[in-house]
């Protein structure tokens, strides 16, 4: 499930023009992804922390970067 977390984490940040706060990410994920989240059993109460941690692998892999306003941003590669 990490790995897919990983992967709709940049979906959601692609969908928000490149650039999402943490909110408007898990917005994204909860729209786009309710029902994983759902049956992924207790996984569904600790998903928007897993995120949070996801989100911050992707930047130390240099997928994301912090930018203004602590936005999560997509890095030019």
């Amino acid at each position: 499930m990490k790995e897919l977390l990983e992967q709709w984490i940049l979906e959601g940040v692609r969908a928000n023009g490149g650039a999402a706060t943490v909110l408007e990410v898990a917005k994204y994920l909860w729209e786009h992804h309710e029902a994983e989240l759902r049956g992924g059993g207790d996984y569904f109460y600790t998903w928007q922390y897993d995120m949070r941690w996801a989100g911050q692998r992707l930047r130390d892999d240099g997928f994301l970067e912090l930018g203004p306003n602590r936005t999560w941003q997509l890095v030019a590669g």
